[in-house]
């Protein structure tokens, strides 16, 4: 454990050990598996306003909450598991966020039947290859690039809610699509 209490992270990974296992172990990752695609989605629509440590922190109350972020079941959702939802302390309860989910798992359904899987479709935002960057300071990090301007707009259109720039960038950092692990952290390619 002490080896891995001394390694050069991010900074942002603070001293909250869900945060460093977080940093450690998935943030830059590419992913391609649509349901875990779907759960970053979701979870960073749920951030809008708030800390990614909130959100990581109630996880797992997301997970039992939401199905598992199975697309399929949550896109039937009614009016009595949304009162449910959103009376669920375990998860961020906002109506409009709540009913994002719902809206987001119908679209993602559809472009799962359009592309064979959202991975396909996703990640052709950055012709299917992670981006790394070479950013010295956190400070260097943008909010959002013209990648994820793109990628809200295309969403947004195509119906989905909570999908601004900020957000799909940090989906893309999240899920791998860009890496931006700072060059003195361990984690950089």
């Amino acid at each position: 454990m002490l080896f891995k209490e001394l390694m050069n992270r991010c900074e942002w990974s603070g001293n909250n050990e869900l945060m460093i296992k977080y940093h450690d172990e998935e943030w830059g990752v590419p992913l391609h598996d649509d349901q875990l695609l779907f759960e970053f989605l979701c979870l960073e629509g749920a951030q809008a306003g708030l800390s990614w440590s909130t959100i990581l922190n109630k996880r797992d109350n997301y997970r039992i909450a939401f199905d598992n972020f199975d697309a399929k079941k949550i896109s039937k959702y009614d009016i009595n598991k949304i009162d449910q939802l959103k009376n669920d302390a375990g998860i961020i309860r906002n109506k409009l966020k709540i009913n994002a989910f719902i809206n987001n798992a119908r679209i993602f359904l559809e472009i799962q039947q359009e592309y064979g899987s959202f991975n396909e479709y996703i990640w052709q935002f950055v012709d299917h290859k992670p981006i790394i960057n070479s950013w010295k300071y956190l400070s260097e990090i943008p909010a959002s690039t013209e990648v994820s301007k793109k990628m809200s707009k295309v969403l947004k259109k195509r119906g989905f809610k909570f999908v601004g720039p900020t957000i799909c960038y940090a989906f893309m950092q999240a899920t791998g699509m860009v890496n931006d692990h700072i060059v003195t952290c361990f984690r950089y390619v």
